[in-house]
């Protein structure tokens, strides 16, 4: 697990995403428009990370909030920044996924580490209750489609162009992120959206995330391209 080296930890507790919470967050001006009404329900965080989108639930009335993550640091940091949702050491792939147990299920960021992605929007569409709500987001599939993640420099080290000659092959890419080598997994559009069609789900939003008005003047060019989706299905 990535998340529990303590070189890679240490660099993403200095993200804004980490010092900031949810308004650190590039993609939660947009993300936040997806959020169901959480009022008196259950809602299931898959990937919860420092645990601020359980934090989010309770604060706006959720009554049952769970957070799983296979990353101990990561529940470790949740627990003392965001007490109050129960937290629980356990991959994705691992969860039981009890029927119909769940009013909303949330992912951050997280998807993308996964290769059986139509197994687990099954297990999704099972544990939500009859109109249940799934929202979360995924890295981009033009971000993910290069074998490096990583853009195509000139002579004098200038970036020139993003590479997806490999768009339709998927799988596993190895990158380099926050000085550490990171595998995840490449899945197309096709991929994401008939996985969720496939599993039961009614699509109701899909957007792709982009900098905010207050952000973009102040983002380098190469920065600007599409990084995440953003999707919300309901059973």
């Amino acid at each position: 697990m990535i998340y529990d080296n303590e070189t890679f930890f240490g660099e993403y507790a200095k993200m804004s995403r980490s010092t900031q919470g949810l308004a650190g967050a590039g993609e939660w001006h947009q993300l936040e428009g997806l959020m169901p009404d959480m009022a008196g329900k259950a809602v299931l965080d898959l990937g919860c990370g420092y645990g601020w989108h359980c934090g989010y639930a309770l604060d706006h009335g959720a009554v049952r909030v769970l957070g799983i993550d296979a990353s101990e640091k990561m529940l470790a940091a949740a627990e003392q920044r965001n007490p109050g949702p129960t937290y629980r050491l356990c991959g994705l792939e691992e969860y039981e996924y009890p029927a119909e147990q769940w009013d909303a299920v949330v992912s951050n960021l997280v998807l993308h580490y996964v290769a059986d992605l139509a197994d687990i929007f099954h297990k999704i569409h099972r544990t939500l209750k009859p109109g249940g709500v799934l929202v979360f987001n995924i890295e981009h599939p033009v971000f993910t489609a290069g074998v490096r993640e990583d853009w195509i420099y000139d002579r004098e080290g200038r970036p020139q162009c993003w590479p997806v000659d490999d768009y339709y092959i998927e799988g596993p890419r190895q990158t380099v992120f926050l000085g550490c080598q990171v595998e995840k997994q490449h899945h197309t559009l096709q991929t994401i959206v008939m996985g969720l069609l496939k599993a039961g789900f009614t699509l109701e939003a899909l957007e792709e995330a982009r900098p905010s008005a207050e952000m973009l003047p102040l983002m380098p060019e190469e920065q600007k391209r599409p990084m995440m989706l953003l999707i919300r299905g309901r059973k």
